[in-house]
């Protein structure tokens, strides 16, 4: 089965030796996706609910340039480099998945910036198109 990588337009150049996405078989895999400028700044310092939004919106760019919705999202991994921040991370996270929740994990962890709050890790059954 043929992988195609995704790259949604606007893109920054990725940090490390990864594609934003790839699509293969009808399912697409989004990177880890940190609160990043295109030039790999952080953006929203010190503000949880703002970088969640960020990252949220790059996750569904990727997933609408590989032809689908965030509604074809079926799992979730969550990263969080504070424990108070949680509630206003899934404050944010709840505005883009109102209705069946996709499964999902959230994990404690230092992230590769610092200021850098939350990363998500997304896959999505679009289907074959």
């Amino acid at each position: 089965m043929p992988m195609e990588i995704v790259v949604p337009a606007g893109s920054g150049k990725p940090l490390a030796p990864y594609s934003p996405g790839t699509l293969a078989d009808g399912v697409v895999y989004v990177s880890g996706t940190l609160p990043f400028d295109k030039d790999n700044n952080v953006v929203h310092l010190d503000d949880p609910k703002a970088q969640t939004r960020h990252v949220l919106d790059i996750i569904k760019s990727v997933i609408e340039a590989a032809g689908g919705t965030m509604a074809d999202v079926t799992m979730n991994h969550v990263f969080v480099t504070d424990w108070a921040n949680y509630g206003a991370v899934n404050e944010v996270y709840a505005e883009y998945f109102p209705g069946d929740k996709p499964a999902r994990y959230c994990v404690k962890v230092e992230l590769v910036k610092p200021g850098a709050l939350v990363e998500i890790a997304t896959v999505a059954h679009i289907g074959k198109k």
